[in-house]
Order: structure tokens, then sequence, then C-alpha cells
């Protein structure tokens, strides 16, 4: 049995596909101390984890303190939650041993933690990876296409914060590359090679371990018998972005009159009487499991997070995505270049477009045929189980 570190960010996207992983570790004996944030203890202590906190709130203040318009800027920002995550994990493990860590890669202070702890490191990618030379492209293009006087004091404070943290904690930091990638010498992609953008690029160090998909812990009750009668679309913005009342009166304007039964997900940021009159072959709630709605689903609406296109896709539902912010309109591209969805706009989208487009997409088998295809390759990939086969084969290696 090994004592494993784990440290991740405050966001479903990155905690959820790390619940299988959790699981999976304990039931081989391994015995893990998870760092989150207060809001995700129950799902994480239910996967079998010793959970310890960190303050979100302090956390997001600094990182949003570095700036957010400039990809350099989120780079200090991530530097910046060092002094408040780094004290709180070494205050919380004092005395303690452990054998590896396993951190996030959009998590700054992942491979800091590392460095100061002296251990193995394991990179948890739960969005698309990224070679350092695609990184450095965009941050070349930063430097040529920002004015200097913007420009230079943002890499002044850069390099301030790598020379404060290399005399405060004994660091290293080479590149914004490492501060906002988190390599490792194993990194787990929650994705196929052949979903991964230029996955060629990417050496054996990078492992795809598909989707790692598992029973959501639900926070609160859902009574959907309906979607276990007859197939559905169901439409989700996920847990972030989606606070959108007015995309989700287009959709009853788009789909209300329609034979369809809608299941509409709006999350806790919604009112569901800020909606007005509801449509009678609409199923709104705050929260659905959708996991298991997509098992009786036909079409998905979604934001285009990785969760929740890898869950469609999983499940064999041909998708819409309205891409919201950070990575989704990248995730959005792969969905269109695959053939398995196609790709609308939230601010010039209409009714009637989205109305024509999911009749289009039910209605061509070339969606359905493609969704089948890559179905079949995210669930052989492994998932969980594969992840930790391949953090126990590092095991090995590091071992000798």
């Amino acid at each position: 049995m090994a004592r494993v570190l784990f440290i991740n960010g405050g966001s479903e996207g990155h905690i959820n596909p790390t619940i299988g992983v959790v699981q999976e570790l304990v039931s081989r004996g391994e015995e893990v101390v998870y760092f989150c944030i207060e809001a995700f203890r129950e799902r994480m202590e239910e996967a079998g984890a010793t959970v310890r906190t960190f303050d979100d709130q302090k956390f997001i203040k600094a990182f949003i303190s570095g700036g957010r318009n400039y990809v350099l800027e989120r780079v200090n920002g991530l530097l910046l939650t060092a002094d408040i995550v780094i004290p709180s994990v070494l205050e919380q493990i004092e005395d303690e041993q452990f054998d590896y860590i396993i951190h996030d890669s959009m998590f700054g202070c992942g491979r800091l933690l590392a460095q100061i702890l002296k251990l193995p490191a394991i990179n948890s990618c739960t969005s698309f990876a990224q070679t350092q030379a695609s990184f450095d492209s965009l941050l070349e293009q930063f430097y040529i296409q920002t004015p200097t006087e913007i420009a230079e004091p943002i890499n002044d404070t850069y390099k301030s914060l790598t020379v404060k943290l290399k005399e405060k904690y004994d660091v290293v930091i080479q590149s914004p590359f490492e501060v906002f990638c988190n390599p490792a010498p194993l990194t787990i992609v929650y994705t196929t090679r052949a979903f991964q953008p230029d996955g060629e690029a990417f050496d054996s160090t990078y492992k795809f371990v598909g989707p790692s998909i598992t029973s959501r812990i639900a926070h609160e009750s859902s009574d959907l018998p309906v979607v276990k009668k007859e197939q559905n679309i169901y439409i989700s913005l996920g847990t972030v972005f989606n606070t959108a009342i007015d995309f989700y009166k287009l959709c009853f304007e788009a789909l209300g009159n329609s034979d369809h039964t809608i299941v509409m997900s709006i999350g806790n940021r919604v009112q569901i009487t800020d909606l007005g009159e509801i449509p009678a072959n609409f199923i709104v709630k705050n929260y659905v499991p959708q996991t298991e709605v997509l098992q009786n689903s036909k079409l998905f609406i979604t934001h285009g997070g990785m969760n929740s296109v890898h869950e469609g896709l999983y499940y064999g539902v041909p998708l819409i995505v309205v891409p919201q912010s950070a990575d989704q309109p990248i995730i959005a591209g792969q969905v269109a270049n695959l053939g398995v969805g196609i790709v609308l706009q939230m601010q010039s989208l209409t009714a009637n477009q989205l109305d024509e487009t999911a009749e289009h997409v039910l209605s061509d088998l070339s969606f359905k045929k493609a969704v089948a295809k890559i179905k079949e390759s995210l669930r052989e990939s492994g998932g969980f189980h594969q992840a930790v086969n391949e953090i126990f084969e590092y095991k090995r290696f590091i071992r000798g």
C-alpha cells in the first residue's frame, strides 16, 4: 500500500473525472489524501479519500488578482495562489509521509508542491493536453500582439513572482508553461488520442485513458421517471456558465411546440420561477443525474465542457454545442471535425435556428454513425481503470 497526495482545484470539471480514479486507487489498496474545496468533500469521501480543504474564496481572489485578459496574466494569477495553497497544504500534512503526488494540470501549485515535497509526480489532465511548443506559440503571440506598455509590466510581474517563490520555497520555475500546464513524468489525459487535437504530437509520457465516467453522487433527489420510458432531448449548460435565462427561454420557443420530450437542467443560479411559463413537453430541474438522463437521450444540447461532451458521446448521443467560455470553443471544434455534432454561437442564436439544427441532427444518419464510432473508441480506452493501471506502472518504474 502506498500513500497518495492528490491536489486538485475547485470545479466540477476537474473533480469529477478523478472520482473513479480515487475509487480505483483505494480498491487496489492505496491510501489517498485529497485536497480540494469544501464543496466536494462529500463526494471525495464517498470515493474513499481522506479529504483536506483549502480556502476557495482566498484562492479565487488571488487568482483573479493576476488579471484575466492575457495568458501571462493568468499564469501570474496561478503564481499568486501559491501563498494561499502551499502553506495550507504543508501545515495540514506536517510530519506525514507520501509515496507520490497526483496534481491537476491547471492547478498552479501542483508542480511546486511536488518539488517542495520531493515526491514523484503525476499530472491529472481533465481538459485537452497542451505541448510546450503549442503553449510557447500562444505566449509568443501575446508578446507580438500586445502593446509593449501592457506586456512589459505583466512580464515583470511574472519574473518577480518566480523569484519570490524561489526564495520562499526553494522551487525552480523555468517557464510559464510549467505553471500553466504542470507537466510531470506521467500525465493522465481523460480523453482519447483521436479526440485530442494534434494527438500524435504527444510522447509516451502522456497516457490517453479516455473519459473517467462514474455515477454521480446526487446533489438532491431527482424524480425523472419519464426519462426511462422514452428518448428525450437533454439541455444543460453545465455548472459554471449556466446563468442564461434568455437561452432557456429561447429553448422553450424553439422546442416547446415539438413532439419531443425535453429535459432541461438549469443549475442553482437560476430559479425555475424566473423562466415564466414552461411548455408542457419540458421537464425543468435545477439538477438532474446527467449520466442517467443521457442513457435515454437522442440529442444533447450542451455548453461543450469536456466532461459533458465525453459523457454524451460515451452514451452514444449526438451533440449540439453552444460554447460559452474557457476551452469550450476548442472542444466544440473537435465535435464538428469528427462529425458527431453541430456548433452554434450563443450571440447569434435564434429559436428557428436551434429548432432546425435539432431536427437536422436527429434526422441525418451521418451523425449517428459518427457518434457510434467515437462511442466505441471511448469505451475501449479504459477510463479510470486504465488510469490506475498507468499509475501503478509508473510506481513500478520509480521503485526501480
